[in-house]
């Protein structure tokens, strides 16, 4: 049974079966793994007279899919016949459709050993709940078939196909920068981590890899100007803290916004810091707030560090009075932003 990126791995290589079903949690992902056979295997020119698709769910037997497989492709070498919602493929799947049980799941099985070299026979079925497992169905099917879980890799998994990425290109990384990069690839799609890997390598060009090169690059830009901005505050800067400031409204950000993004990072910080206190661990943070990165969670929990509780609460409220008097008045947003820095320090 193949894991997602071994699947993209083979597929990048041309390595492509001719009858494949996949399974698990990520119904986009394996719509993604179909779109890919598609791409290698079929002229677009050609795509609606040489792609089939039956939804599982209708089928009254497997008559129609084998007919289907068994027609030769127009102007191609090769057809691609998709079965979706193939609940049948499931041990306790499909009970309730007219094509289902053990009878039907074993015509399946006989006839995915024998699909004509022309056509690539796909199946999927998602699975019903984020535990569910494969079970004898599909290890049955593994042996005639090449079985995908499409699933999310995580972890040290996601690190280790990363790694390679990098190995690839002749590129080293430290374990604490690859930790940080794998923690900002959010989307999770191999493909496009890919595309990030090799950005990366084009802009260190012979250096080493560094926190600050990927904190360049991947951190959300928004988010990274108001670290900058609230970091020297953290430090009691008032002079620094005025700098980015008048950076930030130099590049066009809009004060009532840079105020609203000030006043939601201390409000996390608060939380971050709480939680900190209650002996939270890194992850248990990361769950409970929706932080998304481990990189982002870390610097979140080191910038905590510098403010005192009751530190964060002042400068919420004082986040607060500030949004009212622009508001409600017609005060100078600029003169106030600054005033809001030096009593949040003062404080």
């Amino acid at each position: 049974m193949l894991d997602i990126g071994t699947f993209n791995e083979n597929i990048k290589k041309n390595k492509i079966s001719n009858c494949y079903v996949f399974c698990g949690n990520d119904e986009q992902l394996i719509k993604e793994g179909i779109e890919s056979i598609i791409n290698k295997a079929i002229d677009k020119s050609f795509l609606e007279l040489n792609y089939l698709k039956f939804d599982g769910n209708s089928l009254e037997s497997f008559d129609a899919v084998v007919n289907a497989c068994e027609t030769v492709p127009f102007m191609s070498d090769k057809k691609v016949v998709l079965v979706y919602r193939a609940s049948f493929i499931e041990d306790d799947g499909g009970e309730s459709n007219k094509f289902s049980g053990d009878k039907a799941f074993n015509a399946v099985l006989e006839y995915v050993d024998n699909v004509p070299a022309h056509c690539i026979l796909i199946l999927y079925d998602v699975f019903k709940g984020k535990r569910d497992k494969p079970g004898k169905r599909l290890y049955k099917l593994d042996k005639k078939a090449t079985v995908v879980k499409a699933d999310k890799i995580r972890g040290q998994q996601l690190e280790g196909k990363i790694k390679g990425f990098f190995e690839v290109r002749n590129k080293k990384i430290g374990k604490v920068e690859l930790r940080a990069f794998s923690s900002l690839m959010e989307d999770n799609n191999l493909s496009i981590i890919e595309n990030e890997v090799e950005k990366l390598c084009c802009y260190v060009e012979d250096r080493e890899i560094t926190k600050d090169d990927i904190k360049t690059l991947f951190l959300k830009a928004n988010d990274d100007d108001i670290f900058d901005l609230v970091n020297p505050i953290s430090q009691k800067r008032v002079k620094d803290a005025l700098e980015v400031l008048n950076e930030l409204i130099y590049k066009g950000e809009k004060i009532p916004y840079i105020l609203n993004m000030i006043e939601r990072q201390f409000n996390l910080l608060f939380k971050v810091k709480l939680n900190i206190e209650n002996k939270k661990s890194k992850q248990e943070i990361m769950k409970a707030l929706n932080i998304k990165s481990e990189y982002a969670c870390d610097m979140l929990m080191g910038q905590s560090k510098k403010f005192t509780l009751k530190q964060l609460k002042r400068a919420i409220e004082l986040c607060l009075i500030a949004e009212r008097k622009m508001k409600s008045s017609s005060v100078d947003e600029k003169t106030e932003m600054e005033l809001l820095i030096i009593n949040t320090i003062a404080g």
